[in-house]
């Protein structure tokens, strides 16, 4: 192991734990919200079962305006509410409140463009058996989705980790943060390039997962 490496052994440690609570908590935020989010937003579209154009405006606006906002501005619009639910605006807690956000209005977009992947015939088959909208959704949709809803988590999760970096700015921490502090402002070069190095790896076997998953579970 290089020196430098073994020097910042704790910090990088650290790092790489902060990094794995802000997008463990984001992914948390994104199945159980983002996910409903996005099933909503599918069936509430014109000719789905539930249509309701106020539910599908409303939810489909809050998305695009969340999805349309530079991440850095998010953080620091957030910083009143973030202060509000957490107590502080500083630190890896704090710093999962603007993540989650974006995790689920980043997820319920892909999950929507996952159920409009799945065949007309297979809602109509359902329907025409008399299975209700809970049945439609569980037993149905997120069964024909599954090997999209699985490659979009991935991207997700891919997304998360690169917001996570930003999240120096209210103290978050993680690898982008300390690779800032450690690395760049303090001219070693080479500590930022190792951390460049370990979030590569990080995003390849992330990939590399969910790809692997998803194959798995697509039996079209």
């Amino acid at each position: 192991m290089p020196e430098i490496l073994i020097q910042y052994e704790a910090e990088i440690w650290k790092a790489i734990i902060e990094t794995f609570m802000m997008v463990g908590v984001s992914i948390l935020a994104a199945v159980l919200i983002g996910l409903p989010v996005g099933t909503l937003l599918y069936l509430c579209r014109k000719g789905q079962m539930l249509e309701n154009r106020l539910v599908f405006s409303t939810l489909n606006l809050l998305v695009n305006i969340i999805r349309s906002f530079p991440f850095l501005l998010l953080v620091v619009f957030l910083i009143p509410f973030t202060r509000l639910v957490i107590g502080t605006a500083i630190g890896t807690a704090a710093a999962t409140v603007p993540l989650s956000i974006i995790a689920i209005a980043h997820y319920s977009r892909l999950v929507e463009q996952s159920l409009l992947d799945v065949p007309k015939g297979v809602m109509e088959a359902a329907i025409s058996m008399g299975a209700s909208v809970k049945e439609v959704v569980f037993k149905f949709l997120y069964v024909e989705a599954r090997s999209g809803l699985v490659l979009g988590l991935t991207t997700s999760i891919i997304s998360f980790i690169s917001y996570s970096t930003i999240m120096g700015v209210v103290g978050g921490g993680g690898i982008g943060d300390f690779a800032i502090r450690y690395g760049y402002q303090q001219f070693k070069t080479d500590l930022m390039m190792y951390m460049i190095v370990i979030m590569v790896i990080l995003v390849q076997l992330i990939q590399f997962t969910g790809t692997t998953v998803s194959r798995m579970i697509d039996k079209r």
